[in-house]
C-alpha cells in the first residue's frame, strides 16, 4: 500500500482514507449529527424548549412535523447532542426512545407514552395525526406546539449542503490531507457537469436521505488508488440512484398513460420544472392528438383523468406540499417524479411503442 507523510504527523494515505470513511459515513447515517442547514430558527426553538424543561422545570411539549427526509430526526439528534454536553441539562434530561413501537402501532405507542410519561414533557418526531389519537385528558395537557420542517431551500442552498456534507472537519487527524480533500470538493462544486447532476437530484427529490444515498454511493469508490471523490464517481452514483422502480414501472403503462407522462415531460421543459395540474396535461395531450389523429385514439376526458390518477397511485407524480384539499382534483398542482433521461430510456424499451409517440417525446416543443 502506498504511503504519504504529513509534516504534522505520520498518517499514511490508507489511514486517512479509513478516517474519511468513518467520519462521512457516520455523518450520512446521522450517527454524529452536525447542526442542520437552513433550519436555524427551528433549531433554536427546539433547543430553548428542551433547555427550559430540563433546567427550569417547565412543562413543555412539541411535535416536529415535516415530510419524509426533511431532517426531523437529524434536527432532534443534533439538539440533544449539544444539550447533553451541558452539565446542568444532562443531569435533568431523560431520553425515552419509542421509535420501534411508533412504527408498529401508533395507538399502542400513544397509550404507552401516556402511561409512562403522561405526555408532560414529550418531544415527538413522527408525522401522523397524533393529536386526534390522544385521550381528552392527555390532549388538554399538550400545548399543540409544532415545529415545521418543509425543505424550503433553493438549488443554491442545496449545493451548499452538498459541499458541507462532504467537507472534512478541522479536527481531522491529517491537516494537509483534509485541506487537499476540501479543496477538491470546492472545485467539484464549481464544475458544470456536477451542477447538472445535482440539479437532476434536486428536481426529483431534495430531501436529505436522497442526497445522503448519492454521497454514500460516491464515497464507496474512495480508496488508496482513488483518494478523492471524482466526477465519474458521482455520475455513476447518480445512475444507480435513478435506476429505481419508477423507471421500470413505465414499461407496464398503457399507451395513454405513457402519453400523459410525455405531456408532463414537455410541460417541465416549458415551465422550467414548475408544478402543473391535470388540465394543463390534458391540453398538452389534446394538442398531440389533433396533430396525430391516425394511430392514437382520442379518449374521453374522464378516461384521461382516470389514467392521470393511476399515475398518482403509482407514485410517478406527487401533489405539491400545501395544496388545498378543497381544490378540485383537476386543478391540484403536482410534480413529475421522473426526469427526461428516464422517460427516454423507458421509451426505447417499451414494447410496441407507437412511432408517433416516440417522435413526440423526442421532438422540439411547438
Amino acid at each position: 500500500m502506498s504511503k504519504r507523510k504529513s509534516k504534522e504527523n505520520s498518517f499514511s494515505l490508507g489511514e486517512c482514507i479509513a478516517q474519511v470513511h468513518m467520519i462521512l459515513r457516520a455523518r450520512f447515517c446521522h450517527y454524529i449529527p452536525g447542526k442542520p442547514f437552513g433550519v436555524e430558527a427551528q433549531y433554536k426553538n427546539l433547543m430553548d424548549l428542551i433547555k427550559q424543561t430540563a433546567v427550569h422545570g417547565e412543562s413543555n411539549s412539541v411535535l416536529i412535523v415535516g415530510p419524509r427526509g426533511a431532517g426531523k430526526t437529524m434536527l432532534l439528534r443534533s439538539v440533544l447532542k449539544e444539550l447533553m454536553e451541558m452539565k446542568q441539562v444532562k443531569e435533568n434530561l431523560l431520553q425515552v426512545h419509542l421509535n420501534g413501537l411508533l412504527q408498529t402501532d401508533d395507538k399502542i405507542a400513544l397509550k404507552e407514552i401516556t402511561r409512562q410519561l403522561q405526555l408532560e414533557n414529550v418531544v415527538g418526531d413522527k408525522v401522523f395525526d397524533v393529536l386526534e389519537l390522544l385521550e381528552k385528558r392527555v390532549k388538554s395537557r399538550f400545548s399543540h406546539r409544532q415545529i415545521h420542517l418543509l425543505n424550503t431551500f433553493g438549488f443554491k442552498e442545496y449545493v451548499e449542503i452538498f459541499q458541507q456534507q462532504l467537507t472534512l472537519p478541522k479536527e481531522f487527524p491529517d491537516g494537509r490531507f483534509a485541506q487537499e480533500w476540501n479543496q477538491n470538493i470546492q472545485s467539484l462544486c464549481k464544475d458544470k457537469a456536477m451542477e447538472d447532476i445535482l440539479q437532476k437530484h434536486f428536481n426529483s427529490s431534495k430531501d436529505f436521505r436522497s442526497l445522503h444515498m448519492l454521497l454514500m454511493l460516491a464515497l464507496s469508490q474512495v480508496a488508496v488508488s482513488n483518494p478523492n471523490i471524482r466526477l465519474p464517481d458521482l455520475l455513476a452514483a447518480s445512475r444507480l440512484c435513478t435506476m429505481d422502480s419508477k423507471a421500470n414501472v413505465l414499461h407496464g403503462l398503457s399507451v395513454l398513460e405513457l402519453c400523459l407522462i410525455i405531456a408532463m415531460k414537455h410541460l417541465n421543459s416549458i415551465y422550467e420544472g414548475e408544478p402543473f395540474n391535470f388540465e394543463m396535461v390534458y391540453n398538452e395531450f389534446q394538442k398531440f392528438i389533433q396533430r396525430r389523429t391516425h394511430s392514437i385514439h382520442n379518449f374521453e376526458k374522464p378516461v384521461v383523468l382516470k389514467a392521470f390518477e393511476h399515475l398518482h397511485q403509482l407514485e410517478l407524480i406527487k401533489p405539491m406540499d400545501g395544496t388545498s384539499t378543497r381544490t378540485q382534483k383537476e386543478y391540484q398542482l403536482v410534480k413529475l417524479l421522473l426526469d427526461s433521461s428516464q422517460i427516454m430510456d423507458a421509451l426505447q424499451k417499451y414494447p410496441h411503442c407507437p412511432t408517433e409517440v416516440q417522435l413526440w417525446a423526442s421532438s422540439a416543443l411547438e
